[in-house]
């Protein structure tokens, strides 16, 4: 049983904390750790985090945090196609709230393509991210609605982004509740991450995640269809 008492599935390993500035600590720490221990077995590293407020206080901790940040890449999981300076841009999250300090020398994967249109950044891109077949940590995050990265309910390519067999790695998406056209990771890359992570906050979010996982498959939201695919499991950090 969970906090709030329903049945977790096993796919799902609860780390549940008193605060929020108590679970950003320890997410920066395990997942420096785990950054670290790839670097030192493989040579380097790499991350895909998440937009929006939620990881903010993560990130902060997570630039403190002493590693040989220079063979660490860092993917974002979706992005809105907007330049990077723009305030609605993933891109300008991570620089200012990851990417400084201590971090400053991490490598960016930036979605922007300077002078190309999406339908030519999805296909650049997806050549540069088939360079990272097996991510090492992916930090996901979830919206109201269930959706995680940019798998939003009744999204154009939905169907194409969460299908196990698909063979991109990044692929465009438009919705109502998405916004700007924005571009994400497909089922396949993060799922074959190494160590993957749920980051949410706050009492709705985790009612809109356990009734996921206990509604009928047919009618629950993306989140559902993301652990359901998974071989292994996801780490769920959650606190009120």
């Amino acid at each position: 049983m969970d906090a709030h008492g329903t049945i977790m599935t096993s796919k799902v390993i609860p780390n549940i904390f008193d605060t929020k500035a108590d679970l950003a600590s320890q997410l920066a720490d395990d997942v420096a750790k785990r950054l670290q221990d790839k670097i030192t077995a493989n040579g380097a590293a790499s991350i895909a985090v998440s937009g929006g407020s939620t990881p903010k206080v993560f990130f902060e901790k997570l630039s403190q945090h002493d590693i040989d940040w220079d063979k660490v890449s860092v993917i974002m999981v979706d992005e809105r196609y907007v330049p990077p300076g723009d305030d609605r841009s993933n891109e300008k999250l991570i620089r200012d709230n990851l990417l400084k300090g201590k971090a400053a020398s991490a490598k960016l994967v930036s979605f922007w393509q300077e002078g190309q249109n999406i339908d030519h950044a999805e296909a650049t891109l997806d050549g540069v991210l088939k360079a990272y077949p097996n991510i090492d940590i992916t930090v996901l995050g979830m919206g109201l609605d269930g959706h995680t990265a940019s798998f939003f309910p009744g999204g154009n390519n939905l169907e194409a982004a969460t299908n196990t067999s698909c063979e991109r790695a990044i692929i465009q998406m438009e919705a109502e509740g998405a916004g700007e056209p924005r571009l994400t990771l497909t089922l396949p890359v993060i799922v074959n991450s190494s160590y993957l992570v749920l980051h949410i906050e706050g009492d709705g979010k985790r009612d809109v995640l356990d009734q996921a996982l206990n509604a009928e498959l047919a009618e629950a939201p993306p989140i559902r269809t993301v652990i359901e695919a998974l071989n292994g499991s996801i780490n769920l950090y959650w606190a009120p």
